[in-house]
């Protein structure tokens, strides 16, 4: 079994390295992260020697991790990185839902965990989620204690509801907001759309950026057959 291996990532691009144990999940996460500006998947690799390798050679910026590796417990692939002296960003894309698990990816400084399976929308605002907290930190001067409290609390916390992912607007925003406030129950990413006139796809966007940074809660509506419906409510 062999990485597959690209060139860096060329200036102001994110570097990304996707690890994944199944050669299809990965080509299909690969396609996923390549349609979030800056994002630029720089390799894959299928298991925990080859991730290591990959890191060695390539120098990404994020590593999106599997877990369920056949040579090594995903996890423990952090520390080796570490020990190599690599300061890459992990986000943890896993189908382990156990809760020692997430506790350990949290206190090895994990960015983010997501939950497999997952759609592109579930993946996008994480990654623009990540770019936004990233810029941040690049950009902070550190003056005095305030500036210390932003940096430590910018690789945890989520973006404020105020600060927009590139690509989305205030006015877009504040209308989905409204809607969503003045909503007799939750509504879906459908009904937004008809109620805003804004595309289905749009409203999703919109409605889980409200969701990562907190302002929105979701809530799944099991029909007969199919995927379950996500639906959303204001908090509050």
């Amino acid at each position: 079994m062999t990485a597959a291996h690209s060139t860096p990532a060329a200036g102001g691009a994110i570097g990304v390295l996707v690890v994944d144990d199944d050669f299809m999940v990965a080509r299909v996460h690969r396609r996923f992260v390549e349609q979030v500006e800056p994002f630029r998947v720089v390799g894959t690799a299928h298991t925990g020697r080859q991730a290591i390798d990959a890191v060695d050679e390539l120098r990404p910026d994020l590593v999106l991790l599997d877990l369920y590796l056949p040579d090594v417990f995903g996890l423990d692939v952090i520390p080796r990185l570490r020990s190599a002296g690599h300061d890459c960003d992990v986000m943890v894309i896993s189908a382990a839902q156990e809760a020692d698990t997430v506790r350990r990816a949290a206190r090895r400084g994990v960015v983010d965990y997501l939950l497999k399976p997952f759609d592109f929308e579930d993946l996008r605002p994480r990654l623009e989620r990540y770019a936004t907290r990233r810029d941040r930190l690049l950009a902070t001067v550190v003056r005095s204690q305030a500036d210390v409290d932003r940096v430590l609390a910018g690789g945890t916390a989520a973006a404020p509801a105020g600060v927009l992912p590139k690509g989305m607007s205030v006015e877009t925003a504040e209308l989905v907001e409204r809607t969503l406030r003045q909503a007799d129950g939750t509504l879906s990413s459908a009904e937004c759309a008809a109620l805003t006139g804004i595309s289905r796809v749009s409203a999703r966007r919109y409605l889980e950026h409200f969701h990562n940074t907190g302002s929105a809660e979701v809530s799944l509506r099991y029909g007969a057959a199919g995927r379950p419906e996500r639906r959303y409510g204001w908090r509050g």
